[in-house]
Formats: C-alpha cells, structure tokens, sequence
C-alpha cells in the first residue's frame, strides 16, 4: 500500500498553525486541551529512575529520534512487545507514567514554563498532579451478547501505532494524558510536539521510557521527534506504521490531518461563552467565571472567554467579580489593550483584514495586560474584566489572555443568540449560571456543544468540581469529545454459533 500523499497547501497551513504558533508572529493559537481535577495529597516519592542526558543512555534512544520514519518504526517495535505483555503491561506502563508526573510535578512544571513562557507555574503543577485521575485499562470492559444462536463478545483492540500532534500551552500534561489513553488502549505512539514546547516533551519522553524499559523491557514505547519540523508531521502523517492521528489544532491542520488517508482525532478551536440570567447565584458565578477564565492565565481551550449577562443582574455580577478580586478595566483601557492584543496581518487586504491574536500576549499574567493597558491593579490579582459590545473583538476572538468581556444582554433568548454566534459553530464549550432548566435546555440545544457546565466553572466540565475523567484531547471536529482509552480503540466482534451457551 503506497503511503497517502498530504496536501501541500494544507501542510503548509499547518505551519500556520500548529508549528510556529506561539513561537514566531506568523502562528496562530493553539485551542488546548484542559486541566485534570485538583488534587490536595502531596505527591509519591519519586521512583529510582536516572535523569538521562540528550544522549541516548547505554546505546539506548529512550524515545528520542531526529528522523520521524525512524520513529515510527521504533514505536512498531514497542508495540509488538507491549501486545506480547497483555494487559499487566499496559498496567504498569499508567503506574510508571502516573507515578513520574506525579512526583515530578513540580520541576516539571517550572522546566515547562521555563521554556514556553506562558501561563502559571502553580496550574502546570496542578495538572501533572492531576493526571492521576485519568483513566485506565479499568475503562474497557468488553459487550457480550448471548441468545438462542451462540454467543457474541466484542472488546476494543489496538489501532498500533499513533501519531500525535501537541501543544504548546500543556506540552508535558497533554503528552502524557495521551500515553495513558493511548497505552492504556494497548497502542504505542509517535509525537511531533509544538516547537515552542518540545524540549520539557522530549525531556519528560526520556524518564518515562527509561523507566519503561528498566521494568518491562520495552524500548521506545513513547517515540518523539527532535526537534520537531513540518517534514517530520508529513512522514509521521504519511507512514504506513502510524494507522491513527491525534491531532490538537486549529482549522488548518485539523483539515490536514482529515486528508493524511486514515483516520484522525481532532481536537480544534474554542470560543467558550457564558452566560449569566437573573435566576443565578451571582457571588457564585462570579467565582466560577474567575476560576475558569484565570486558570493558567486562561490557556485552556474550555476556558470562559466572554460573559454574556442578564441586564437586570449586571450590575450585582460586576459588583460580584469586583469583590472577588477581579479588576475592572474601564472602556479607554480595554482600547488600548485591545490594541496589543490584536495585530492585523499584511497582505490581507485593506479592506477587511482579519484579526490576530498578538502571540507576546498569550498566557501572560493579568499584572502585565494591566499595565499594557495603562491601568495599576492589586499585587496577585488573577484575572481582568470589562464591559464590551457583543461585537468587540475580545467576544468574537479565542484570545487565551486573562481578560474576560462582559456584555449585557436584554432577555435570555438575546443571550443565547449572542453565545451561539460568539461560539462560531465549533461545538466546544458552554456554561451558563442558572436555576432555570428552561434556559439551561435551550442553551444546550441552541449551542450543541461538546461540553455543557451549569453552575460552574468550565473545570468542572473535566472532573475539576464536577464529576467525570479528565483528558487533554477534547476531539470536537471530529465528535469523539473528551478522549478516553476506549477512543484509541478498535471494535473487534467474536461470534460462537449455536454454542457455548449455557442454559
């Protein structure tokens, strides 16, 4: 079987948008994957595993390649040998990787803000922590049929290899939510992470597969590039050995991976909206939009990013954000923010050219958007709000900044007209403050989102405050949603005629 061809033009959009996003002005935002619940327990003490350098280890890769081809077929190997080991394999493999990011959660997450620069070392610490409560094998229990013809079982296999695209915004938490599901599903996997964040990937790659092969004998399992170029995604994309894509991404490359000629998990932008009617908890609410909207200076692709209010109870949710220290930008400092915030690219005409997102913003912290906006605000203060028009570009913008719009709206059917059109159609996430399940049902059929929070902040919609599993792959595109191993799976159905049943 010759291997798919890959259309240049939507490669080269995949530069655009997944390997030059936060690194260089050309890029767009990466829509990221979200965090996993809060855990308060202090971490595991840290297996005996060797810090390896970027030097294979005793003639060993650990994981890391310069060439993709050679990866792929490295992570083929490992397959293999995970497959030989049965599900006890699988088993220790989530205990390994559980167990590392856990104990290293700290370090971790201070070498990753070190190198993207962008969001809150206290956030990546937390999301490491949590990824404790991703699922595992225990999440594929097999069907079983049974009737006067025989009996039927139907399990989920491995695809084998997957090829995995990361982020920048949660570089070390995505790869190895990814290794727990895909591993957990009985697959090994090839990454080409973001080029802003691959070396904590690459780093994180190495202990984990150091301690793979020192307890199970499987070498490479987790494959990653270094570094990672838009000739290693085409071979990656294009490989034989690689039968599944997950892919995190904007419109370009999620188009890309649909027409690589197999199968791909998308998982692309977001424009979360909230909105906020006169039968709500205000001071809750309140809480809940700062929670979200700042939560690692609001990187998370589920992340509040524009507040829709009832106009009877603006006025009291304004007055809530306030006390709950969130600091108001008056209408001169959200020009000027708005200002820095947003670029308009050459070439795209004088007419019309299409907003940006200036990159050197993302992830910031709220102290330095004030401050570009010309305004003093408290020492520790988490997140920047303002009242806007429903036009304004922070509304219609995925800007991943800790700045939340507010904008009024006459009746509740406004409202949900107003999200519907600030969401774009990309069926990600929605939350709305109510006790009204009238509202709360016509919001959900009007946005049809693949994650829908009532009464709380979008944490919740991942098992932060709410309940159900974290993932970092929310696959909207291509409908999946929030990724589990049970999605890197394959349906095989076993069939017994006529017998084996027993009464």
């Amino acid at each position: 079987m010759n291997n798919p061809s890959i259309n240049e033009t939507l490669i080269r959009e995949v530069v655009e948008d997944v390997l030059g996003r936060l690194g260089k002005p050309s890029a767009a935002p990466a829509p990221q994957p979200a965090p996993p619940p809060r855990s308060s327990a202090a971490p595991p003490a840290p297996p005996a595993v060797s810090r390896p350098s970027a030097a294979p280890s005793g003639g060993r890769r650990l994981g890391v390649f310069s060439d993709a081809t050679e990866a792929c077929s490295a992570a083929a190997e490992a397959f293999e040998k995970l497959s030989a080991q049965g599900m006890a394999g699988r088993a220790r493999v989530i205990e390994i990787v559980k167990t590392l990011s856990s104990a290293h959660a700290a370090e971790w997450g201070r070498i990753e803000l070190e190198e993207t620069k962008i969001g809150r070392l206290d956030h990546k610490i937390e999301k490491l922590l949590g990824l404790k409560a991703v699922p595992g094998i225990e999440s594929l229990c097999p069907d079983g049929f049974s009737g006067d013809h025989g009996i039927t079982l139907e399990e989920f296999a491995p695809f084998g290899v997957i090829g995995a695209i990361t982020p920048s915004t949660h570089s070390i938490p995505t790869l190895s939510c990814n290794v727990i599901n895909m591993v957990a599903a009985g697959n090994a996997v090839v990454f080409n992470a973001h080029p802003g964040a691959y070396r904590c990937a690459a780093m994180a790659a190495r202990v984990y597969n150091e301690a793979i092969f020192r307890e199970l004998g499987i070498e490479n399992l987790i494959a990653i590039v270094d570094p990672p170029t838009l000739e290693s995604f085409k071979a990656i994309c294009a490989s034989d050995q690689v039968r599944l894509l997950c892919v995190t991404g904007g419109p370009g490359v999620v188009k890309a991976a649909m027409q690589a000629g197999k199968r791909a998990i998308c998982a692309g932008p977001g424009n979360p909206p909230v909105l906020v009617d006169d039968t709500a908890d205000i001071d809750r609410a309140a809480r809940c939009i700062i929670q979200g909207a700042a939560y690692d200076n609001n990187l998370l692709c589920i992340g509040e990013k524009e507040v829709f209010v009832l106009e009877s109870v603006a006025g009291r949710l304004m007055e809530a954000l306030q006390r709950q220290g969130a600091a108001r930008l008056d209408s001169a400092q959200i020009d000027r923010l708005t200002r820095e915030a947003f670029v308009f690219p050459a070439g795209q005409g004088a007419g019309c050219p299409h907003a940006t997102v200036n990159k050197e913003l993302i992830g910031k912290d709220a102290a330095l958007l004030a401050r570009m906006a010309g305004a003093n605000v408290p020492a520790g203060t988490e997140l920047l709000w303002g009242e806007t028009g429903a036009d304004h570009l922070f509304v219609q913008e995925e800007q991943m900044m800790p700045f939340v719009p507010v904008v009024r709206v006459p009746t509740v059917s406004a409202g949900i007209e107003a999200a519907r059109a600030a969401e774009h159609g990309y069926r990600h996430t929605a939350i709305i403050h109510s006790h009204n399940v009238s509202h709360m049902t016509a919001m959900a059929k009007a946005l049809n989102t693949t994650l829908f929070i009532k009464n709380g902040s979008c944490l919740a919609g991942l098992g932060n405050g709410g309940e159900g599993y974290p993932s970092f792959s929310i696959a909207t595109p291509t409908g999946e949603g929030v990724t589990s191993p049970k999605t890197f799976t394959r349906v095989r159905r076993c069939v017994m005629v006529d017998n084996l049943r027993i009464f």
